[in-house]
């Protein structure tokens, strides 16, 4: 026997003032208009103050509270970061003293050395792939395979050995280098490599162990690093899979060994959404105690937006 249903009764719904209510977002957030000579501080202060309006210029000045407090603040990257032209940017703020680490995966080297080498990088891909001369490059690849073997021999970490042999080889554009700006500001770089992943594991003269060896120790020194960031901040950016899971492994060796790391920012930035990011870098790690930021946008546009207010708060 099927039931019959009556339209419900509305007349006893039980209603409140408006404003009683809890809202999320006052006028007083919103943003504001832009007045034409306004300086770039007034351009940040017009941002919205409602999600990531807020969220940017709260990680604004959690790095230069950082900065004036003597605060770790770590650079972790991804080799996008490097081709869409913002080494200028990081290496700026290498030499004002804000980034006291960077830490970058396997294509960051190539990158970078190709920078250094001849002021250009980045290879059309699509064009190459398909008659196998991708990769095929002959002096990055022998460059890179030399500093590596060097690394070897005197057992030192990757991205010191690369930086150094950089500056040692007086390469033409060594400004453009965010590794020779490491080695020449006394700056950590830390190169994370995962086999397979790079061009220059394709080749006859490349020694795996030897940079399997250099790679552990620039994870045992990015781990030193960690072990300073109480009251820091870690950024990844747009690093999707290596450099988080160094991260998260980084912070429970160090937590493991006794360093208090209770409290500390983790931003994530990208231009897309990753789950391992947003889980191992912003909301894992600060699970005790910090704050964590997603910022979902180009690192052409973002980063630069997020240095310059850096440079304008700290004066």
């Amino acid at each position: 026997m099927s039931k019959t249903f009556k339209p419900i009764d509305l007349s006893r719904v039980k209603t409140y003032p408006l404003s009683e209510r809890k809202s999320r977002v006052s006028s007083s957030d919103f943003a504001k208009t832009w007045q034409k000579g306004s300086f770039f501080k007034e351009f940040l202060d017009s941002l919205p103050d409602v999600l990531a309006g807020s969220y940017i210029k709260t990680v604004i000045s959690s790095i230069a509270t950082a900065f004036k407090n003597k605060k770790t603040v770590v650079f972790a990257m991804g080799a996008h970061v490097i081709k869409v032209g913002l080494n200028p940017v990081v290496i700026d703020l290498m030499e004002r003293g804000i980034i006291t680490a960077v830490a970058m995966n396997g294509a960051g080297i190539i990158h970078d050395s190709e920078l250094a080498m001849a002021g250009q990088t980045s290879e059309d891909v699509a064009s190459s792939i398909g008659n196998g001369s991708f990769g095929m490059a002959h002096e990055i690849n022998s460059f890179l395979s030399d500093a590596i073997h060097k690394a070897g021999q005197k057992s030192s970490g990757l991205g010191e050995t690369i930086g150094l042999a950089m500056i040692e080889g007086n390469l033409p554009f060594l400004d453009q280098s965010i590794l020779a700006a490491g080695a020449r500001l006394g700056i950590p770089v830390t190169v994370h490599v995962a086999f397979g992943t790079d061009i220059i594991h394709m080749h006859p003269g490349f020694d795996p162990n030897a940079a399997g060896a250099a790679t552990h120790i620039d994870f045992r020194t990015f781990a030193s690093v960690i072990a300073t960031l109480e009251g820091g901040i870690y950024l990844n950016v747009g690093s999707a899979v290596i450099l988080p899971e160094v991260f998260l492994k980084a912070v429970t060796l160090v937590r493991n060994l006794g360093h208090n790391l209770d409290n500390f920012t983790a931003v994530n930035m990208d231009f897309i959404r990753h789950y391992r990011p947003i889980t191992n870098v912003v909301n894992r790690p600060t699970a005790r105690g910090g704050q964590g930021f997603d910022l979902t946008g180009h690192h052409e546009i973002m980063l630069p937006l997020i240095a310059a207010g850096v440079i304008e708060e700290i004066g």
